[in-house]
């Protein structure tokens, strides 16, 4: 089988008239490069691989406001990554 290395231009493209696995693989490129305004602009276009890859980087930091704003925009493992972080007991808590 032939290694293809397909573009970017190329699979935004493809991800413009619906293709789901282009626009998977565009988040994969951009998580790969740090790219996160292109993951949330993913997101935007409906994208959840980018949705899970946001939630996963917000959740390593502990970034509740972005935690947020990705169940706003319709990802909502994120906002169950949420209420787990403000569920957990934090250090030093009296009740």
């Amino acid at each position: 089988m032939a290694n293809m290395n397909v573009d970017r231009e190329t699979l935004r493209e493809l991800a413009d008239e619906g293709n789901e696995t282009a626009l998977d693989r565009l988040a994969d490129l951009a998580d790969a490069a740090g790219d996160l305004g292109e993951l949330s602009q993913l997101l935007d276009d409906g994208s959840m691989h980018a949705g899970l890859l946001l939630t996963r980087r917000a959740a390593a930091t502990g970034d509740l406001h972005e935690l947020q704003r990705i169940s706003d925009a319709g990802y909502d493992e994120a906002g169950k990554e949420l209420d787990r972080l403000l569920k957990a007991p934090t250090d030093g808590h009296r009740d």
